[in-house]
């Protein structure tokens, strides 16, 4: 990889020649002295980079090296000084490297931010990668966490800290709800035999309480008693698998009988007590579970317990308010619920109990305030019930006479007066124990601590206080704390320029530069210019500026839980917690998210690092933003902008101003904060989405593809841009002919401490490109594979990693936001293969094409596909059923009706074709005898339009109608469903399922769904979620009927819009179920093409285009994917197979084997779709020959195992990339015959020197090199008539 470590000879001649010119000035030569690096102390920092961060400990055994960091960075500070920030890019990254190590995160962030700007290809350097991964990580800022992470497994797969990723990359996606990832991330780290940060059974307590979190419970309980198998189980672990086991029985009505349950809950806890009994959070559990079975005084003493030794929790005092109220003690009662929801104002539950008691001690008008304060916390998921409630009592205000409010003796203070009564002495006492606690535990160090892998961080899964409110009016209830900021960074600026003329000049120019940021940020955050960020505007959660342990993203974020799971980050000193990931474990059977409470705002130093909390469905991925200065500037914080209904928030500010550094690292950034969207000085990811109107930034850098070699670039609106950014040009399927791989070779110095050779291995420039022969690019690649298999890529492109677009720009106006669909109307079978037809269909200018009465025109059976024929041919056929809710199809409500969302329910079954058709029947007959009814309101009722209307709204914001849809049904079977498939054979060839142009007919095999074809049986409001097909092939769709279907279509140039408003909704675009807003999408200048598709009609959706579809009526349809033989199509799929592999999803189309068919199977003429092949095939020869050069160099034996008819590409069974020609198999899959296989990367982190594993090849190299060879450019019939 592209290394730092070059730079540190040039740093000792700067400071060398430093010291000279200050020869003659004693004091100067002394200072110049001590900022002088020996030979020695070179060699020692050349070693020192992101990748040992976590594991070198600079409290204990490094202070050595902790004082040659400092020595260094004020070494570099100095000449970047003198050289007035003219120095080469890698001192900003290794300066970034030495501050991370050092934890000083906000000098780390300002360096990596001047290394990104003056870096054009910062991307293919890892480490840098990784250490702005880490930066992110600390500030809670996943969002941009992940990308970093991705980009680094990205450009290189065997990274030496990959497990390190892998295992932050499945704690961040288990936060952010997407299980899915967290699940394939955390397998990917247990099964790597590297160093990590966490052991192997704290990894798989994460995979159990994954499962937990996802209402898996006897997976999670299987799991979690597998671990108390495990020998030697550090005693942290044990007593916190104890306590997850003794919370879910409590709680989970699944796991038994609720005597038996509480039984066996009140043993694990106690158990969990005897391993940990200092565990405030479990004792708090205890009390709960005593409070449940009627052990008052046990429950007491248990909360009495919690308290005394960890948390001053809402949770414990809402439950003791419970207690109290329980026990027919309202005045006791009202102070516990008061010291609740004083320590957390929006602490719903406790404001609802609290109400409650109001409302039994007959004061309505305190109880309405109560009532009122929980429908304002953001969590409360029960707001209309509160709100009926609140109207009650109004009700009964209102009819009662004023005197006799007023002569009424009241039983309580009112709210205000009980809000001022004095809070008790054991909180009062435990909070100030606490504060301190945590202003001595910044002393620590992580590694001072057991390294437990856990801390005592609580884990909850659901609503914790007993509710006097029925349990299901408030779950999922629980707010961060609205507090007031007891420390303005506008303060700090405003004393520091009162103080003005007694500051020295360097100050004094830190000042006024900090003045113009702070204007330029403020400008930047009002604009709200982010759509991946957001969060609360008025919440200004605190972050511990104490020293970093290596996960410290890990001990703040990830507090917050549903309902009264407000969990305290002060539950643990700060030392213990820190020193590992448990506080990311999130509260399951609820709302998850990362979030701070009140007990973590602290009044001292404090910078705005928002939270990242998940609240009714959005998250907010918490923006970096500048962090406090060190020295004799105070902090300044920005106060990010977010708006709480649009999820907008600004994107995380990395120009963190160090008054060490001079304006010359700072000023060319500043001047950077402007009007773009996504200025550098914004976020170290200004271009992530960037796309011209004709292009898009979507080539590889690691692996097969190279189709658009583009530079990293600003949105085109960007009117500060720093210098080094170039704009994007209009290069559409450009192919750099000649010096495809130029790379330059920078290696990295060896290490004395880790080695890192394999990871700085740079392969040198080679001159070979798609036009010379096949022998000429093997002899180009011999001896590369000599040293043994590397662990980088073995070549890099010109390229960055793959991005979604950005909007095409200029914005379309209003008007144009619903444009007319792209229509042909057939009316005999000449017009169906009339040519012109299908260039109309493939032009990209047309994303969607209806083709009106093609079945008519074509006189097509359609009876063939209708559910009574399909029932007859074969009934007990397996279908797929989607349970879905009933809505509009323009609009997406929450299951409550409450507000409109993106994410869109359907959970997956399975049923036969039999039982779905009796349900489609019933579906019909039901719908019968409700119009019947509504027929015979109209003859009873004169006002039948009120009442339709009324109806109406009802259906569209009530609890809404579950439905199934039948999904996925497969129709491949050539001997079932011969009459189906034959009757499409009279389809034009263009749209059939199987035809020489059709790219997909050349895979070799089947791929369900795509190169065969789907039915799919509906019912009204059955829906298809929002997708692009399978790798961006087109699609073809025919309504068999007897009812419609509507189609919503947005153009392939979009889906980086629509990309974005997924992350801000807490949905992954690839494999989430999301239904768009249209609203948002018209906001957002996105065109929705919109129509009806009528029973005989055939939609054709071309490459990339985005669609979703709900059923209006009862029908049937068919499907199946096409790949026209385009430049196009094959750009489009192989973009999304690179973007796919960013995001670690399989891409079901196998791009490289099905490039290697199309060269044998097809003569191309279209110059474009030939180079782009043709790399295809050069890129993979020459990794296919330098892999087996390093195997054989190495001493592993290459098996020909070759292949057999129809048989499918082969995919990683770890991480699912495709594998092709030289699997990697497991010696004992190989002797069973089952061939699990693995690609290079994964058989390495499973066993480093492949002893475990056999090498099969498939393809001999001399067929791979004929191939290859006699794939040439076909003149085109024009060029060759004319």
């Amino acid at each position: 990889m592209k290394s730092c470590g070059v730079t540190l000879v040039t740093a000792t001649s700067f400071c060398d020649e430093g010291k000279k010119m200050a020869a003659g000035k004693t004091s100067g030569e002394s200072k110049e002295e001590s900022l002088s690096l020996t030979a020695e102390e070179e060699e020692v920092l050349g070693g020192l980079d992101s990748r040992l961060f976590g594991f070198v400990r600079l409290q204990e055994d490094g202070a050595r090296t902790k004082t040659l960091l400092g020595k260094a960075v004020r070494c570099y500070e100095s000449l970047i000084l003198k050289a007035e920030g003219k120095v080469d890019s890698d001192f900003f990254c290794q300066l970034g490297h030495f501050n991370l190590l050092l934890e000083d995160y906000p000098k780390a962030l300002s360096a990596y931010q001047r290394y990104y700007n003056l870096q054009s290809d910062y991307w293919k350097n890892a480490v840098f990668l990784y250490g702005l991964g880490l930066v992110y990580f600390y500030y809670n800022a996943f969002h941009w966490a992940i990308k970093a992470f991705q980009e680094v497994l990205y450009v290189d797969p065997s990274f030496c800290r990959a497990k390190e990723i892998h295992l932050r990359l499945g704690l961040m996606f288990k936060v952010n709800t997407d299980y899915n990832s967290s699940l394939k991330h955390f397998q990917l780290a247990l099964i790597d035999c590297h160093p990590c940060t966490l052991s192997k059974v704290e990894i798989q307590f994460h995979i159990a309480h994954l499962y937990e979190t996802q209402k898996k419970y006897h997976f999670a309980k299987e799991a979690y008693e597998q671990l108390l198998q495990t020998e030697n189980l550090p005693a942290q672990v044990k007593a916190t698998i104890l306590q997850q086991l003794g919370w879910m029985h409590h709680n989970v009505d699944l796991l038994g009988d609720k005597a038996t349950k509480e039984s066996y809950a009140i043993q694990y806890l106690q158990k969990s007590l005897e391993a940990d009994p200092n565990s405030g959070q479990c004792w708090y559990f205890l009390g709960r579970c005593y409070s449940s079975i009627g052990k008052v005084q046990d429950a007491f003493i248990s909360y009495r317990q919690s308290i005394d030794k960890s948390e001053a929790s809402a949770d414990t005092w809402c439950s003791i308010g419970v207690l109290y109220q329980q026990q027919n003690q309202p005045m006791d009662a009202l102070q516990a619920y008061i010291c609740a929801v004083q320590l957390d104002h929006g602490h719903a539950a406790a404001w609802m109990d609290l109400g409650t008691l109001y409302e039994s001690c007959s004061q309505p008008q305190d109880a309405i305030k109560c009532y009122l304060n929980a429908t304002r916390c953001k969590s409360c998921t029960n707001t209309s019930t509160l709100a009926g409630r609140i109207k009650f009592l109004q009700a009964q205000l209102c009819n009662l006479p004023q005197s006799s409010l007023q002569n009424k003796t009241k039983l309580l203070p009112s709210i205000e007066e009980a809000w001022s009564l004095p809070i008790p002495a054991e909180l009062t006492s435990r909070q100030g124990a606490m504060n301190t606690a945590q202003q001595a535990s910044k002393t620590h160090h992580p590694k001072t601590e057991p390294v437990l892998g856990l801390s005592q961080t609580p884990i909850l899964q659901q609503p914790l206080p007993v509710q006097m409110i029925p349990s299901s009016q408030v779950d999922g209830l629980s707010s961060p704390v609205k507090k007031k900021r007891t420390s303005s960074p506008i303060k700090h600026l405003e004393q520091l320029h009162a103080n003005k003329d007694n500051l020295n000049p360097a100050q004094k120019l830190m000042l006024e530069q900090l003045e113009n940021h702070f204007v330029s940020m403020q400008q930047e955050l009002h604009k709200g210019q982010s759509s991946h960020l957001s969060g609360p505007t008025d919440e200004q959660p605190s972050f511990s500026t104490g020293p970093v342990q290596y996960l410290q993203a890990a001990s703040v974020g990830i507090q917050k839980q549903i309902g009264h799971g407000t969990l305290s980050s002060n539950s643990v000193t700060q030392g213990a917690a820190l020193n590992h990931l448990s506080s990311h474990i999130a509260t399951s059977g609820g709302q998850q998210g990362t979030t701070f409470t009140k007990e973590s705002q602290s009044s001292g130093n404090r910078s705005l690092v928002p939270e990242t909390s998940r609240h009714t469905g959005d998250i907010a991925n918490g923006c970096a933003v500048v962090k406090g200065l060190s020295n004799y500037v105070q902090q300044l914080t920005v106060e990010s902008v977010c708006d709480p209904n649009h999820g907008n928030c600004t994107s995380p500010n990395l120009l963190s101003n160090s008054p060490h550094i001079s304006s010359s690292l700072i000023g060319e950034a500043s001047d950077s904060v402007g009007t773009g969207a996504y200025d550098k000085a914004s976020n170290i990811y200004p271009a992530i989405h960037t796309k011209t109107n004709n292009s898009i930034t979507s080539s590889p850098s690691s692996v097969v593809f190279t189709t658009i070699p583009f530079s990293k670039s600003t949105e085109q609106t960007t009117t500060h841009s720093v210098g080094s950014i170039s704009s994007p040009q209009n290069r559409l399927h450009t192919i750099n002919r000649e010096g495809l791989e130029n790379i330059q070779s920078s290696k990295k110095p060896d290490s004395p401490i880790i080695n890192l050779k394999s990871d700085s291995q740079i392969i040198p420039s080679m001159s070979v490109s798609i036009y010379s022969s096949s022998t000429e690019v093997l002899k180009a690649c011999r001896n590369l594979g000599n040293n043994g298999l590397s662990n980088s890529p073995i070549f890099f492109d010109k390229c960055p990693p793959p991005r979604p677009p950005m909007s095409p720009y200029p914005p379309l106006p209003k008007d144009k936001l619903n444009p007319p669909t792209p229509s042909i109307y057939l009316e005999n079978k000449r017009d169906a293969f009339f040519p012109p037809l299908h260039q109309f269909c493939t032009n990209p200018k047309n994303p969607v094409t209806v083709i009106r009465g093609l079945a008519g025109a074509l006189k097509l059976d359609l009876g063939l596909f209708s559910t009574k024929t399909l029932v007859e041919a074969n009934n007990e056929h397996m279908v797929e059923v989607r349970t879905q809710l009933l809505q509009p199809a323009d609009e997406n409500w929450d299951p409550t009706g409450t507000k409109k969302i993106w994410h869109c329910e359907s959970n997956r079954s399975h049923t036969t074709i039999a039982k779905y058709a009796q349900y489609q029947a019933s579906s019909f007959q039901e719908s019968l005898r409700e119009e019947n009814e509504k027929r015979m309101q109209h003859k009873d009722y004169s006002d039948n339009e009120s009442t339709s209307s009324d109806i109406s709204g009802k259906r569209r914001k009530g609890p809404f109608k579950t439905i199934k849809f039948g999904t996925n049904i497969d129709l491949s079977d050539d001997k079932k469903w011969k009459l189906q498939l034959r009757e499409l054979t009279k389809l034009p060839a263009f749209v059939r399922v199987v035809s020489a142009g059709n790219l997909l007919s050349h895979l070799g095999h089947s791929i369900l769904g795509m190169n065969t074809v789907q039915l799919y049986m509906k019912v009204p409001g059955s829906r298809t979620p929002g997708h692009q097909e399978n790798n961006n092939f087109c699609s073809v769709n025919i309504n068999i009927g007897p009812g419609d279907c509507e189609w919503f279509v947005v153009p392939e140039d979009y889906w980086g819009v629509l990309n974005d408003f997924c992350e801000k909704n807490n949905l992954n675009f690839l494999m989430s179920s999301w239904w768009p807003n249209l609203e948002d999408l018209y906001e957002a200048n996105v065109p929705v093409y919109r129509f009806i598709q009528r029973p005989g009609d055939l939609v054709w959706i071309n490459a990339g285009t985005v669609h979703w579809v709900q059923a209006i009526g009862w029908c049937n349809n068919i499907a199946w994917n096409v790949g026209p033989l385009t430049a196009c199509q094959y750009k489009l799929a192989v973009e999304r197979y690179e973007w796919n592999k960013l995001q670690s999803v399989k891409s079901v189309v196998p791009m490289v084997h099905l490039s290697w068919n199309m060269a044998r199977n097809i003569k191309v003429s279209n110059p474009k779709l030939f180079e782009m092949i043709k790399y295809c095939l050069l890129k993979v020869l020459k990794q296919c020959q330098t892999l087996r050069e390093a195997l054989i160099t190495a001493g592993k034996e290459v098996i020909w195992h070759g292949r057999t008819n129809d048989e499918p590409a082969h995919y990683c069974s770890i991480c699912e990339v495709e594998v092709f020609d030289l699997l990697f198999v497991t010696n004992e899959s190989n002797s069973q015959k089952t061939y699990i296989v693995h690609c290079q990367d994964c058989a390495r982190k499973t066993s480093r020197n492949l002893d475990n594993f056999v090498v099969l090849e498939q393809y001999k190299m001399e067929d791979l090199m004929q191939v290859y060879d006699q794939f040439t450019l076909v003149p085109s019939v024009s060029s060759s008539t004319s």
